[in-house]
């Protein structure tokens, strides 16, 4: 299930993905995105909060599509914070986030551990 966790005015989106991602949840998401940049704004900075997540429940397909949505939109994305508690993810951020920053100057994506939320929430306000 995907719900915003706050609602932001300009360019921030802030979502968590609790349980499972689902085909559903993955159009949600880009229903979002799309919001925002109908708003009339170039790029949106992303935080997506993943520690309820459980990858059992979580639909290939629907990881699939989303990634190629985001790479097919990577011009539309600022800068995106991973929030989780996840050793994995923290190991495999920095690796996204090299080819991120090729593709997209000026941009980052960063990893923040739960209890670094407000953190999370500072970098994509800037």
């Amino acid at each position: 299930m995907l719900e915003q966790i706050k609602k932001f005015e300009g360019n921030i989106l802030a979502m968590e993905v609790i349980e499972g991602f689902t085909e559903t949840d993955e159009k949600l998401a880009q229903k979002f995105f799309q919001s925002k940049l109908d708003e009339g704004h170039e790029y949106v900075h992303v935080l997506i909060k993943l520690d309820e997540m459980k990858l059992s429940k979580t639909s290939v397909k629907a990881f699939f599509e989303d990634s190629l949505w985001a790479i097919r939109n990577y011009k539309s994305i600022g800068n995106i914070a991973i929030v989780a508690h996840s050793n994995i993810l923290k190991a495999l951020v920095p690796i996204d986030s090299f080819f991120f920053q090729r593709l997209r100057k000026g941009f980052d994506e960063r990893y923040f551990d739960v209890s670094d939320l407000d953190k999370a929430m500072d970098f994509i306000s800037q």
